[in-house]
């Protein structure tokens, strides 16, 4: 276990500042994420090190289409999440304790990229935030030896951690569930304005894409995902935007996303932003 960074001491209890859920947390117990837990008035990471997959994966994948292209990355992920995404795509490993666990550490992260010649590495699969110490040591030394680093999130993390990792983070690709405040807490669990400032300050510093997956009966109208396509393009019209398409998950079992509607999205997201790509239709 590794101490945990971002959290402060309080009566009874802990208050994790790592994420805007600020979780409150007793002894003994853990916050939303299932992987920050006090003990003995300390906050720890229970995943730190703990990997659940090291891959070899193209850039294109992750998905960035306008960093590094024709790039291979390496891509780890540990277990836990800040959210809880009834469609969620990744739950065995999000939502559930995996039963096998690849013990590394940042060194051997680094040396695996350099040794065969990566020359990123993607932290992704499950929310990377939920493992932030862990990112951010393997980050500071990727960056010091000339890699790049790869973030794929949810985008709910506080502005202080935010900003201290994009000192060593390279690229982004941030989802935008939905345009719905409500739907983020009644589908996700999480809120729509943190991302939203992840995605803006994020691009103020660093090469951002975004995805939305459109998921039927959720975020599937036109009027919500114009709102999508105008937000970003005040921000930079120059965003990459993923649109990609649903499949029945986890706790969420509606059709799979129309691909007639989704082909037309994208022609009307083409009319607000300059780089737009349809994802998973095929």
């Amino acid at each position: 276990m590794k101490e945990a960074m971002y959290y402060n001491v309080l009566d009874d209890h802990i208050e994790c500042q790592l994420c805007a859920h600020h979780c409150r947390i007793l002894e003994g117990k853990t916050g939303i994420c299932r992987v920050r837990k006090n003990m003995g008035g300390k906050l720890y990471s229970l995943n730190y090190g703990k990997l659940t997959a090291v891959h070899d994966d193209p850039v294109e994948k992750k998905p960035l289409y306008h960093f590094m292209p024709g790039t291979r990355t390496l891509s780890l992920g540990s277990y836990g999440c800040n959210f809880s995404c009834k469609f969620c795509q990744n739950y065995e490993i999000a939502q559930e304790q995996p039963s096998f666990l690849l013990e590394r550490t940042p060194e051997d992260i680094v040396d695996m990229a350099i040794r065969e010649g990566f020359p990123s590495i993607a932290y992704t699969y499950n929310e990377p935030t939920v493992f932030y110490e862990f990112m951010l040591e393997t980050a500071k030394l990727a960056h010091g030896k000339g890699l790049k680093n790869i973030m794929v999130t949810n985008g709910f993390i506080e502005r202080e951690p935010l900003e201290e990792l994009l000192d060593y983070m390279d690229a982004f690709n941030i989802d935008l569930k939905t345009f719905s405040d409500d739907t983020y807490r009644r589908m996700c669990g999480g809120r729509l304005a943190p991302v939203l400032e992840t995605i803006k300050l994020a691009n103020s510093k660093s090469h951002v894409e975004v995805t939305t997956l459109i998921v039927t009966g959720m975020n599937d109208t036109e009027e919500e995902l114009t709102q999508i396509f105008e937000w970003l393009a005040g921000i930079d019209k120059d965003i990459p935007l993923h649109l990609s398409r649903y499949f029945p998950a986890y706790k969420y079992h509606e059709p799979p996303t129309d691909v007639d509607f989704m082909r037309r999205m994208h022609e009307k997201a083409k009319k607000y932003l300059n780089n737009v790509h349809l994802g998973n239709i095929f």
